[in-house]
C-alpha cells in the first residue's frame, strides 16, 4: 500500500533528491542526478521495486519529524513502548564529480529500542536486481554502470535479494549507516567521520539559508522552507532547475495524467529564479542565466519548452512497467511536452531577465544577444496558436495567457532599451507591443461573462488569467481584471481552492479529473492583494499554508474533498507561489503593492 504523498520528506544534495516516509522508508531515489533512473522506486510500485527502510521493530506510538537548523537534515523521532529513538537522515554535499551519498544515524534517546533495517536495491526503476557481494563493514551492489556501497557497524544478512539487519540502540548510542552510489568506472569516494559529515551538511544549508531575507513576520518559516526546497531542486553543476522531484505521481488517484517533472522547464525555472531574487539570492539567478545562454544557442525557433537539468535536449517520453502510485498508470519517464510550441515561455524568460536587472544584476552582452533573438522570434510567431501554459495535448489554440506573455516579451525588451540603453529597434517593438495589447483586449475578453477567457472565441475560464495584473498588462483595479477575479472565485474554485481551467477538461482524451492546482490558488491570493482585498487574500493564504505537510512541503495539487495532496512532490511551482504571495502580502502590509 502506497503512503500518502504528504507523508514524505525531502532529502537533497544539490544534485539529486530522495523521499523518505514517516515510517522511515526511502521510497524514491535517483542516484547522481534528479532525472536519472531510480534505484528506490517503491513510491511508484511496491517494496520489491526498491526501498531502504529503517524503523523500530515494535509498532510506534508516536512519530514526529522536523528539519534541523534550517537545513535538509531530517530528524524523525519515534516513540515506542521500549523507548524513544531518532533517525537522522541527510545527504552530504558531494565533494567529487559524480557520487551520491545518503547517511542515516539511528540515535537512542530513551530506553533500549529494537530496530530493523531492510535494503532493497533495484536499479533502472525497479527492474534490475544487482549483484551483491560482502565486504568488510558492509556490502557492494553492482549492476552495469551503477554501484552502491553500504557501510555500517551492525551485522547484515541477505535473503530473496534483500539485505536485512536487526539490532538494538540504547539511550546515548548512535548506529550510523552510509549508502553511496557511484558509477562503476569511478574510484570510491573518501568518507568523512559521520559526525564531521553531519556538521558539514548542516553548515552548508545553514550558510546558504542565513542570507538576509525579507521580513515576512508570521511567514518566515514557511518562506524559508520553500526556498530550501527550491534550492534542493537546483542541479548545482549546471544551474538547471527541476520542476519537481518525482515522476508520475497522479493528478487524480487511478487516473492517467501522470507526468515526469524532473526536468528544467524554462517557465518554471524563470519563476523559481524570480522567487530567489525576491529573497536576495542572486547566485542562482546568474547560474541560470548562464545555463539559459547555453541551451538557447542556435536558432530561437528550436528553443525547447524543457531540457534535462544539464541542458540536454532529448527527453523523449516513454512508459515503464511499474504498477504506479495507488495503481495510477501509465508510469512515464521523459516528457512529450519537449516538442510543443508554447508561446508563453519566451515572455517568461524575458520577464526573468527584467527581474534580474531590477535586482541589480548587470546586463551581460551575450545574455542580451539571446534576449533580442528571442524577441525577434516572438515578433514572427506571436499570431500562431500554441499549446499554452498547461501543455494541452489537444489541438493548438490562441490562448489568451500566451498572447499576454508575448506582450510581456516585447514590454520587457522595450523597457531594457529605455532604462539601460541597450541596442534594439525601440519604435518597432513599441508598436508591436501596442498591437498585441489591443488584440488581447479585443479577442481575449468575454463581455457576457465579464471575464478574460482561456482562448480567443471561447468562454471558459483559466486560472493563468489571474496573472494579468501581476504582469503589468492591466492595472489591478481595472474592471476587466476585477471581473476575472470574481468569475474565477465563483466558477473555478472547489472549496476555495482554484482549478486550472474549465473549458478544455477531457480534451486530451485521458481518464480522470484533477485536483486544484496549488499555484493557481496562490495566484488568486496575489490578484486579491493587488486589487486591495488584502483580508480576503490573507485568509486564502493561511488556508493554503495549512495544506503543507508536517515538514512544510507541497505537492502540485490538493483535493479538498479527500484532504490529500496530489501530483508530483515537492512541486517547485507550488513553493514559488507561496514565496511570491508572502512577499506581496508583506509589501501590502507595508503600504505598497
Amino acid at each position: 500500500m502506497s503512503r500518502p504523498i504528504e507523508d514524505y520528506a525531502l532529502l537533497g544534495d544539490t544534485r539529486t533528491v530522495a523521499l523518505v516516509s514517516k515510517e522511515g522508508s526511502i521510497d524514491w531515489f535517483c542516484p547522481g542526478r534528479i532525472d536519472r533512473p531510480a534505484c528506490f522506486a517503491a513510491l511508484l510500485g511496491t517494496p520489491d521495486h526498491g526501498r531502504w527502510k529503517l524503523a523500530p521493530k515494535a509498532e510506534p506510538k508516536r512519530v514526529t519529524r522536523r528539519y534541523l537548523d534550517d537545513s535538509l537534515v531530517l530528524e524523525t523521532l519515534v516513540e515506542t513502548d521500549e523507548g524513544t529513538v531518532a533517525v537522522v537522515d541527510y545527504m552530504p554535499i558531494p565533494k567529487g564529480p559524480r557520487s551520491t551519498t545518503i547517511v542515516r544515524h539511528v540515535e537512542g534517546r530513551t530506553g533500549r529500542v529494537a530496530m530493523e533495517m531492510e535494503l532493497v536495491l533495484r536499479f533502472a526503476y525497479g527492474q534490475v536486481i544487482p549483484w551483491v557481494r560482502r565486504v568488510e563493514g558492509g556490502l557492494v551492489a553492482t549492476a552495469g554502470a551503477d554501484e552502491v556501497g553500504l557501510s555500517t557497524l551492525v551485522p547484515l544478512g541477505g535473503q530473496d535479494y534483500r539485505t536485512f539487519s536487526a539490532f538494538e540502540v540504547g539511550a546515548g548510542e548512535c548506529v550510523p549507516f552510509r549508502l553511496t552510489w557511484r558509477p562503476t568506472f569511478d574510484a570510491p569516494p573518501k568518507a568523512l567521520p559521520p559526525r564531521d559529515e553531519l556538521r558539514d551538511t548542516l553548515a552548508f544549508w545553514g550558510g546558504w539559508a542565513h542570507h538576509k531575507l525579507p521580513d515576512h513576520e508570521r511567514w518566515d518559516e514557511a518562506v524559508l522552507r520553500s526556498l530550501l526546497t527550491l534550492k534542493a531542486l537546483v542541479y548545482a553543476p549546471s544551474g538547471g532547475i527541476a520542476a519537481a522531484a518525482t515522476t508520475s505521481l497522479p493528478e487524480t488517484i487511478g487516473g492517467e495524467r501522470n507526468w515526469d517533472y524532473r526536468f528544467c522547464w524554462l517557465r518554471d525555472s524563470a519563476l523559481i529564479l524570480d522567487a530567489f531574487l525576491h529573497a536576495g539570492f542572486t547566485e542562482e539567478a546568474v547560474a541560470f542565466r548562464n545555463w539559459l545562454v547555453r541551451v538557447a544557442a542556435g536558432k530561437p525557433s528550436q528553443l525547447q519548452v524543457l531540457f534535462g537539468v544539464g541542458g540536454e535536449r532529448f527527453v523523449r517520453e516513454t512508459t515503464i512497467p511499474l504498477p504506479g502510485y495507488e495503481n495510477s498508470v501509465p508510469v512515464r519517464v521523459g516528457n512529450a511536452a519537449e516538442g510543443q510550441f508554447q508561446l508563453d515561455n519566451y515572455g517568461q524568460v524575458l520577464d526573468l531577465q527584467h527581474a534580474a536587472r531590477r535586482a541589480g544584476i548587470p546586463i551581460d552582452k551575450e545574455s542580451w544577444r539571446v534576449e533580442t533573438a528571442l524577441v525577434r522570434h516572438v515578433a514572427e510567431v506571436w499570431r500562431e496558436p500554441d499549446c499554452g501554459i498547461w501543455e494541452i495535448r489537444g489541438r493548438p489554440r490562441h490562448f489568451t495567457h500566451s498572447k499576454v506573455m508575448a506582450w510581456v516579451a516585447l514590454d520587457r525588451a522595450v523597457r531594457a532599451i529605455e532604462d539601460h540603453g541597450v541596442p534594439g529597434p525601440l519604435q518597432r517593438w513599441r508598436e508591436l507591443r501596442s498591437r498585441i495589447h489591443k488584440e488581447v483586449l479585443d479577442e481575449g475578453f468575454n463581455a457576457k461573462r465579464n471575464s478574460f477567457v482561456q482562448y480567443y472565441g471561447g468562454n471558459g475560464l483559466d486560472a493563468s488569467l489571474l496573472l494579468i495584473p501581476a504582469l503589468g498588462f492591466l492595472p489591478p483595479d481595472d474592471p476587466r481584471v476585477l471581473g476575472t477575479i470574481d468569475a474565477v472565485r465563483r466558477d473555478l474554485c472547489d472549496d476555495g481552492f482554484v482549478l486550472r481551467y474549465e473549458a478544455l477538461s477531457g480534451v486530451d482524451g485521458l481518464k480522470g479529473d484533477e485536483g486544484s492546482f496549488l499555484v493557481c490558488s496562490f495566484w488568486l491570493v496575489d490578484a486579491l492583494c493587488l486589487a486591495g482585498r488584502r483580508d480576503e487574500a490573507e485568509e486564502l493564504f493561511e488556508k493554503l499554508l495549512a495544506v503543507r505537510n508536517d515538514v512544510g512541503l507541497l505537492a502540485e495539487e490538493y483535493d479538498p474533498r479527500l484532504k490529500r495532496q496530489l501530483g508530483n512532490f515537492p512541486q517547485a511551482f507550488s513553493h514559488v507561489g507561496l514565496i511570491t504571495s508572502a512577499h506581496r502580502l508583506e509589501r501590502a502590509r507595508a503600504g505598497g503593492r
